[in-house]
């Protein structure tokens, strides 16, 4: 559920006056939020997917195709987690989802199965026919 207007309004002025008490603690703690833990996990997939591409060549080098397989799947295993952790980072300005908000209910519908689906589409059918009658 999203914020009300007056609630944001109430958030930012609490957030300001976080600042302006103790902006050492105001930076620290934003300093730990979603947004630098992706962006951290993201360069770590950088840094071990050159590390797969270095292990690569290597095993290419030395002839040893085993040493290029695990190069490869390091690196196929590092650009799906620099992948999944980019989609997952709020965009600059952009609230962490929280509790119920758009977002997870939408990701709630998407989790039904194909029959619960299928089940309510039929249920509202049915009561449309009853209500037209």
């Amino acid at each position: 559920m999203p914020l009300s207007e007056h609630e944001q309004r109430m958030l930012e002025q609490m957030e300001r006056a976080l600042y302006a008490e103790d902006p050492k603690f105001a930076t620290a703690l934003e300093g730990s939020g979603l947004r630098t833990y992706t962006r951290r996990r993201v360069y770590q997939a950088v840094a071990g997917f050159l590390v797969g591409i270095a292990l690569l060549m290597a095993g290419m080098v030395a002839q040893q195709v085993w040493l290029s397989v695990v190069g490869f799947l390091v690196m196929l295993g590092c650009a799906v987690l620099a992948v999944t952790g980019w989609r997952k980072a709020p965009k600059p300005g952009e609230q962490p989802p929280a509790g119920a908000g758009p977002q997870t209910r939408r990701q709630g519908r998407q989790k039904r199965s194909m029959m619960d689906r299928i089940d309510e589409r039929w249920q509202r059918r049915r009561d449309e026919q009853q209500g037209g009658q």
